[in-house]
């Protein structure tokens, strides 16, 4: 376990034993329910769990990311687990998957900002030791830029489909990747968030909790926002099918993936209307956001422009292809189905 400074417990709760710290300070959870000096502590734990479902970051109480003789410190671990265990005693996952990701961004935040730090070599050295301890990427100092081993980079940069993160496209010296600190960071986003949800869904779910009903209630009634939305596959191509199974799975699928599953049921005459709810239960949703890209890519605003559907050479590029027999060497997804002569 990392020795944490107040500062750091505050930024990075999920590292520290929250529980603990609740005991240490003397408070139980039955005093959260029934205290009102205390109760205002669920409603900020709420509030953190609605705006991670939103696709937001919650908003931290740190000034200047310092949370030293503040009262801060406490507000910002308690509201941590409270939040933790509206989760757990209201059991839905979609709200778990969405707040530990939101919580992953929030900490990729100051642990990029640790790593970029050239005034406190304590701060950057203890992002580092984060990185290595629960991903096991060794990361080195040099020069303006951090650098890691290939193995460790290619285990890591699988998760993104995008050229960039591609190994010919990366900086290499003497078996060493290069990366600057928003890429260190941001390579280890999926397994942060899939770190922080695991510690959620492996805490024991308490009894509840008398003055924990209301926000309970209320977190079940907004997880129905987030209900899956069937599409009839029927006779779609298998990266189409991979694609909706992914979201409706309530994980990540990257942009790639999103652009291709949009631009070819645009393509097949659905709506923006139509496909819109299909990324409800994607992570990072946000209405505003999906409906102006899909509308872009409709040719509906912006320049007027129509985007096709990406051929299936770009999507093996970007390891969307799941190529089965009966895809038989089509050369684009929509002619998946189609007799060829």
């Amino acid at each position: 376990m990392l020795a944490l400074g107040q500062d750091e417990i505050a930024k990075y709760p999920f590292l520290a034993d929250a529980g603990q710290y609740l005991k240490d300070k003397g408070f139980t959870l039955e005093q959260f329910g029934t205290d009102p000096d205390l109760k205002s502590l669920i409603e900020k734990a709420f509030n953190r769990i609605e705006v991670a479902a939103d696709g937001k970051i919650y908003h931290s109480d740190l000034i200047g990311d310092q949370a030293s003789n503040q009262a801060a410190l406490p507000r910002e671990v308690f509201s941590f687990l409270l939040a933790i265990v509206l989760l757990k005693l209201s059991g839905m996952h979609t709200l778990i998957k969405r707040f530990a990701l939101a919580e992953a961004r929030r900490a990729e935040k100051y642990l990029e900002k640790d790593l970029a730090n050239i005034s406190d070599e304590s701060k950057k050295q203890l992002a580092i030791r984060v990185i290595d301890d629960l991903f096991s990427v060794q990361i080195k100092k040099q020069d303006d830029f951090f650098v890691i081993p290939v193995s460790d980079y290619l285990r890591h940069s699988i998760n993104f489909h995008e050229r960039e993160w591609k190994l010919i496209n990366r900086h290499v010296e003497n078996g060493f990747v290069f990366l600057t600190p928003h890429e260190t960071v941001r390579l280890i986003r999926k397994e942060l968030g899939t770190y922080i949800s695991s510690k959620i869904i492996n805490a024991k779910t308490p009894p509840m909790i008398t003055g924990f009903e209301e926000p309970v209630n209320k977190l079940i009634s907004m997880s129905k926002k987030f209900t899956t939305y069937t599409v009839t596959t029927g006779e779609y191509p298998p990266c189409i099918k991979h694609a909706i199974d992914v979201l409706e799975k309530g994980e990540n699928l990257p942009h790639s993936g999103r652009f291709m599953l949009a631009t070819f049921l645009l393509s097949k005459g659905q709506t923006v209307e139509e496909i819109a709810p299909l990324f409800k239960n994607a992570p990072d949703y946000n209405e505003r956001v999906t409906l102006y890209q899909l509308n872009h890519l409709a040719g509906t605003s912006g320049s007027g422009t129509h985007y096709s559907c990406p051929s299936c050479e770009k999507l093996k590029t970007q390891n969307l292809c799941f190529a089965i027999p009966e895809c038989d060497n089509i050369i684009n997804p929509l002619q998946f189905g189609k007799k060829r002569i």
